[in-house]
């Protein structure tokens, strides 16, 4: 049980702050379908985290690499350019079917996630617990502890502020953390 409860632990405590939680709040704030939404970002993190306590700490050393780095951190601003272009569904945001916002979910969310402090602390805690079932069951018990709140918080919010300043608010802090992988990236080079 320990496997469980400090994988949890740890990932719910990783999870704060992180691009997936933002991207949670972004497809809530799109989508406006808030059950869906939860039940992608379950399935994603249960495939994506039983891969990497399967594969455990070789995927972080496969992901660890500056160049990767440069990468995640152009990714980033990348999306923030095109977090600002405003859909042409955004009038009719609540209209996607469920399963086109749980697919939607499931897809952003396993991508978004490779190479995510998360993944990698699931890769170590799978080496270390010798558990893959217990840290996968534990780490996205953390993950969606993290969340749901992040999707619920971010659908409501959408009632009270425009989906315009939601969109420029996601890319700006999605372009803030671009430039900060991509910083951190040159900086461990250079020191």
């Amino acid at each position: 049980m320990e496997a469980l409860f400090t994988s949890a632990g740890l990932v719910a405590i990783a999870e704060i702050g992180d691009k997936t939680q933002l991207l949670a709040i972004v497809l809530a704030a799109r989508f406006r379908a808030p059950v869906p939404i939860i039940l992608g970002i379950l399935c994603a993190t249960l495939l994506n985290h039983a891969a990497a306590a399967t594969l455990g700490y070789f995927i972080a050393q496969w992901l660890t690499g500056q160049t990767f780095q440069l990468i995640v951190g152009a990714a980033f601003i990348l999306m923030a350019a095109w977090a600002l272009i405003p859909d042409k569904e955004d009038d009719r945001a609540g209209s996607t079917n469920a399963g086109g916002v749980f697919l939607t979910t499931l897809i952003a969310f396993f991508f978004v996630e490779i190479g995510d402090k998360t993944q990698i602390a699931t890769s170590l805690l799978a080496a270390r617990f010798h558990d893959i079932a217990l840290v996968t069951t534990g780490t996205t018990i953390g993950m969606m502890l993290a969340n749901v709140p992040a999707v619920l918080l971010g659908e409501t919010a959408t009632r009270f502020v425009p989906l315009s300043y939601v969109r420029a608010s996601a890319a700006l802090l999605m372009a803030a953390t671009g430039a900060i992988v991509i910083v951190a990236a040159l900086s461990a080079n250079a020191g």
